[in-house]
């Protein structure tokens, strides 16, 4: 690679700047290519195997960076493993997301990687701007050809580039939104990155009712639609309008640093009176939504849907209720407690504190075929899972499927089938504390006349016994009461692990209530509830 060499693409007529001088990019293309005389580099001749070597490296990232700077789309995309897909998307680097100049500046290679820099000038209808980024390419070998090329991927013209999105300049579909908490403090993603997709969303939905006049974007969008817009650059403001939320920036703030801890984890918080989401947090904070659209076994937690099915159906009357906890009990195969320990003399209470797994597999078993559903039917009835709540923004609203033969035992310990996240859980703590089911709400509905879910309120008895066992799981005896020792207030918690395939550690995962707050984390890998998800869900609880 050339040091100091920089591609630019002037006024939509292309050059190559080095040292200072102007040279038409063409031939400079042509001139590397051809090695200066006509002849193909031999550092670029075909029939070589092997990792490409530093020096096919820089004149693979020097030709290909040259060609897309000089507006060749084809020729560049020519120097990739994959020209169709390429070339598509450097042609519409200048057609549709409107880029007139752009100076290209590589770094030092690390390997066969090259990082470089963007700076480049988006226009739109007299509006212009500079816009800068980083960027990196990758040089491989090519499999049929033996001739260094580059590694395509769409994220090679921009990081945040992926198949089945693309980038575009023009006035934007909505306006622009100031979201605002409960306080009417404002809400920012750069103050709370958690929400960068959320506020997103909101102003997708909401952007033209909040009342504000739309700017000039250069914007990252999905082809499918399926993703809210994502603007990179703001070329002409526009007016924002407001979009009131029930978020909480101080929770929201606590909610980040406690999942900031951990590579991959995710935590919501709910308000029980009300159903009102208090706040959502991921780490990592960008992509993917995964504590309101993921979907994982939530483990032990589940064992609070199971409570409820057992008291349901008169399999136990209370919390004092006697009950089995042997080490082992066996449906189509062997399910065990951790390290197979046992309680004599247990009660559900107790069972419960101890997350013993065989106190909630044996008393179903006598229900035959009826076991496969009536969790599933328990969760929707009382819990509201699966009853397509309306939030403000998309989400995943947990899922548990009839079962059969053992795959039925296991999801009585929030394994086999069902599938949860943060929210879900957050949802389930909340619904016991206030004793009916409340469906959670980012926005108000009044906003788009939006239906909620309803579920049936829960009979006294049995609000007032599961809140009762989750106050046992965070009382000294109960798996939670070392994380939740901190918290003060009427509270109450349920620890839970869950086994993943191929995973060494089982994810952690904790949902407790605190007063008027209930939140529920997932900490991917991060063992036992009570030590990776028990201090998330207590440090957002110690927030309220």
């Amino acid at each position: 690679m050339r040091s100091g060499t920089k591609v630019a693409v002037v006024g939509g007529v292309f050059a190559v700047v080095a040292g200072g001088v102007g040279y038409a990019g063409w031939n400079l293309v042509s001139a590397i290519a051809d090695g200066g005389d006509g002849q193909l580099s031999t550092r670029s001749a075909p029939g070589r195997t092997g990792p490409p070597d530093a020096a096919e490296t820089a004149e693979t990232a020097d030709r290909f960076l040259t060609a897309w700077a000089s507006g060749e789309g084809s020729a560049a995309a020519q120097l990739t493993n994959d020209p169709v897909a390429a070339e598509a998307v450097l042609a519409g680097y200048s057609v549709s997301a409107r880029v007139t100049r752009a100076e290209i500046t590589p770094g030092p290679a690390t390997g066969a990687t090259v990082p470089f820099t963007v700076s480049a000038t988006v226009e739109y209808e007299g509006t212009s701007k500079t816009w800068e980024y980083a960027s990196r390419l990758t040089v491989v070998r090519g499999l049929s050809t033996g001739r260094a090329v580059v590694d395509w991927d769409p994220s090679v013209v921009h990081p945040e580039l992926t198949e089945g999105t693309s980038l575009s300049t023009s006035e934007s579909t909505a306006p622009p939104i100031r979201a605002v908490d409960r306080d009417g403090v404002e809400l920012t993603a750069e103050k709370f990155p958690s929400l960068a997709g959320i506020l997103d969303e909101l102003r997708e939905r909401y952007g033209a009712e909040a009342g504000g006049t739309a700017g000039v974007e250069l914007v990252l969008s999905s082809d499918d639609g399926s993703v809210p817009d994502r603007t990179l650059l703001t070329l002409a403001e526009g007016e924002p309008g407001t979009v009131p939320t029930y978020l909480d920036a101080g929770v929201q703030a606590a909610a980040e640093q406690a999942v900031s801890r951990y590579g991959k984890a995710s935590v919501v918080a709910v308000e029980p009176s009300t159903g009102y989401v208090r706040a959502v947090a991921n780490s990592p904070a960008a992509g993917f939504n995964t504590a309101l659209q993921g979907g994982q076994a939530p483990g032990s937690t589940m064992k609070i849907v199971t409570a409820a099915m057992m008291l349901d159906r008169g399999l136990v009357n209370s919390a004092d209720s006697p009950v089995e906890c042997p080490p082992t009990v066996v449906w189509e195969r062997t399910f065990q407690n951790l390290d197979k320990f046992e309680v004599p003399d247990a009660t559900l209470r107790t069972a419960f504190a101890r997350s013993c797994n065989t106190t909630f597999i044996k008393p179903v078993k006598p229900l035959g075929d009826a076991a496969g559903s009536a969790l599933g039917e328990t969760a929707a009835r009382y819990f509201g899972i699966g009853k397509d709540w309306q939030s403000g923004v998309v989400t995943r609203d947990g899922s548990v499927p009839a079962s059969t033969g053992s795959e039925t035992a296991a999801s009585y310990i929030g394994q086999g089938r069902v599938q949860m996240n943060a929210l879900n859980m957050a949802s389930i703590a909340a619904t016991v504390k206030d004793g009916g089911f409340r469906q959670p709400v980012i926005v108000p509905a009044s906003l788009d006349d939006r239906p909620l879910a309803v579920a049936q309120r829960m009979p006294g008895g049995m609000a007032e016994t599961l809140r009762g066992l989750m106050r046992a799981g965070a009382a000294p005896g109960g798996t939670g009461a070392e994380a939740m020792a901190a918290v003060g207030g009427d509270k109450g918690a349920k620890t839970g692990s869950a086994e993943v395939d191929g995973q060494g550690q089982s994810n952690s995962w904790f949902t407790a209530f605190a007063d008027d707050l209930a939140a529920a984390a997932v900490v991917s890998a991060g063992g036992h509830g009570g030590d990776a998800a028990g201090p998330v869900v207590a440090a957002v609880l110690g927030a309220r």
